[in-house]
């Protein structure tokens, strides 16, 4: 990480003009792509010549390249047209946007959004100030993530599964501009990128795509743009956007490397299962045949376990608690010759949203008080912490500290 914050030693001009040279190259190879009629057939001649000598590499270009899925809602940036029309067709403070990229064959649903971009790009406010531009393909990401200001990402939470080409632009001194999603959960940092919030406000996703537009909007309006512009008039460029792109190197950009990757992997993985692997086959594999040994009892008495009582009071089987009242439960489960302490027991709390989804919201793990001629009996105090309405099920599993984890063995009973 070290090796990154040399960043802050690089003069603020040489910063500026790398990161000039690189913008003005992508735009040369935009107008270059653009102004091909055998690549670009989704634009007309004259809006091809419109286009050329509208884009600028002078302004604050913001970049969208990526699979075009649906979850990626690439169209919510249009959600307020005229909003968007001031945006770009400011004055003092212009913003130009660059989208590119590809949708599966048969994801009809990614393919009307690239209909959709194109029919914007294509309306006299937007012409020149957004572009699709044709042919995606890894040359033209190599220009987009080196060449943008801005790298935008609005993924529907949680449904981002990474987002790596995020991480490539960073190297290359692009801001990131994304949900609290992905790796930009990790990787966001104050003053190195903007984010939107991980948390949802609505479980209607219109509801939520019109107020996450609207924050772009805000954001884009009255923080990326202001820091842009501000420029100092002696020396032609924004300190406070500099002081930003080496915060993106220094503090994003150094958390996500190959060297990152192999090492979290190392220690993480390859070493505990090292290990592990050495002390099942210490002493002869005696470790490893005490387990093997243990689940066979185990799967072999298993189909006898069963309830004997279940005694709860306060009336928790209509599941009425009072909030920071103690709520007592105990139940009595008959387990033959098993050793009870191989015997877990926990209510599983959950939460369903509006789509009727369930959420795990809290476990509660009953302690084991004694056995008597093979009747374990468990009790649990609950407290409840939070109101809501919540359902609860009890579930019995089978545990051993040998176990690497509890889904290492797959016996478990639901009452």
């Amino acid at each position: 990480k070290k090796c990154f914050e040399g960043i802050y030693e690089v003069e603020d001009s040489e910063i500026w003009k790398i990161r000039t040279k690189l913008r003005k190259r992508l735009i040369e190879q935009v107008r270059k792509r653009i102004s091909d009629p055998s690549a670009t057939n989704h634009y007309s001649p004259q809006q091809q010549v419109k286009i050329v000598k509208t884009l600028r590499d002078d302004v604050l270009t913001i970049g969208f390249a990526r699979r075009f899925a649906t979850y990626k809602r690439a169209h919510l940036l249009f959600r307020g047209l005229d909003r968007l029309n001031e945006i770009v067709n400011n004055p003092e403070h212009p913003v130009q946007f660059l989208y590119a990229g590809k949708a599966h064959p048969a994801d009809r649903g990614g393919q009307d959004l690239i209909k959709r971009i194109v029919e914007i790009s294509k309306m006299p406010q937007f012409i020149g100030k957004i572009v699709f531009v044709p042919n995606y393909d890894i040359n033209l990401a190599k220009y987009l993530v080196q060449g943008v200001d801005i790298r935008m990402n609005t993924p529907t939470r949680p449904l981002e599964a990474s987002g790596t080409s995020g991480e490539k632009a960073v190297m290359n001194g692009v801001m990131h501009f994304s949900v609290l999603d992905g790796w930009w959960v990790e990787g966001y940092k104050k003053d190195a990128g903007w984010a939107l919030p991980m948390e949802r406000t609505y479980d209607d996703q219109n509801y939520q795509d019109e107020l996450d537009a609207a924050t772009i909007y805000n954001i884009i309006e009255n923080d990326i743009t202001a820091k842009f512009y501000n420029a100092d008039k002696k020396l032609g460029y924004s300190k406070e956007w500099i002081r930003i792109i080496k915060n993106t190197i220094a503090k994003v950009a150094c958390n996500f490397t190959t060297n990152r990757m192999l090492g979290d992997y190392i220690r993480q993985y390859y070493e505990p299962l090292y290990k592990r692997s050495c002390g099942l086959m210490a002493n002869d594999f005696a470790i490893a045949r005490e387990l093997a040994f243990w689940k066979k009892k185990i799967r072999r008495g298993w189909s006898q376990i069963e309830v004997v009582s279940a005694d709860k009071t306060n009336d928790m089987m209509r599941y009425s608690f009072e909030l920071g009242m103690t709520t007592h439960a105990e139940l009595d489960l008959f387990v033959g010759d098993l050793n009870p302490e191989d015997i877990g027991v926990e209510d599983v709390t959950v939460t369903q949203d509006g789509k009727g989804k369930l959420h795990i919201h809290k476990h509660n793990t009953y302690v084991l008080e004694y056995c008597r001629e093979g009747v374990a009996h468990f009790s649990l105090d609950i407290i409840p912490e939070q109101t809501g309405t919540y359902q609860i099920a009890t579930r019995i599993f089978a545990k051993n500290d040998l176990l690497p984890h509890r889904q290492d063995f797959e016996l478990v009973k639901w009452l």
